[in-house]
């Protein structure tokens, strides 16, 4: 039985989030012990990634936004403001669907991580610029009156550059899966 290209997007689409979701419960989190201050590193941006690239940043953005929104409520997120949820959940995560702008470039899908995971951090360094600004600390890795720039910066810095490296590595290693799959809408 052959489903209509609109039933195997939203099939494939559930699955990505659904696997995401699973993935963000195995999660290393980023603590003061390995040099950070908080997120964890996990590979829940792969699946979204793989996703974006076969169907296109539209669809990405909106698994993104699915996934991110789950996120918030079933995998124990955090916030201090319904803008922040917004923000550093359900924006931020729909920003790793513009990694589709390299559609069906699967032997691209390294470059679509780095995309999708640069854009995913734009949103929680606005996020850390705007929102959790009064919240920063006096001190920051020793350094003394930092500015809201350049503390979130470094704080989203921690666990996003490990999340990127993570996400580029495996994407690199699934490229010689991308071939075997049907072209979407096939």
């Amino acid at each position: 039985m052959k489903l209509s290209k609109n039933a195997q997007m939203l099939a494939e689409g559930g699955i990505c989030v659904a696997l995401s979701l699973v993935l963000s419960y195995l999660k290393i989190p980023i603590t003061a012990e390995w040099g950070g201050f908080g997120g964890s590193v996990d590979f829940v941006m792969v699946p979204l990634i793989v996703f974006a690239v076969r169907w296109g940043f539209g669809w990405g953005m909106l698994a993104g936004l699915a996934f991110g929104t789950l996120k918030y409520f079933f995998a124990n997120g955090f916030a201090v403001s319904w803008i922040s949820i917004i923000f550093d959940y359900s924006v931020a995560y729909a920003f790793v669907g513009l990694a589709g702008v390299l559609m069906r470039k699967y032997k691209l899908l390294p470059l679509a991580a780095l995309i999708g995971c640069l854009c995913r951090f734009v949103i929680h360094f606005i996020s850390g610029v705007t929102v959790y600004a009064e919240y920063m600390p006096e001190e920051f890795l020793g350094i003394g009156n930092m500015n809201p720039w350049l503390y979130s910066l470094l704080y989203n810095g921690t666990y996003m550059l490990p999340n990127t490296i993570l996400a580029v590595m495996v994407c690199a290693l699934l490229i010689p899966l991308m071939p075997r799959l049907p072209e979407a809408g096939e």
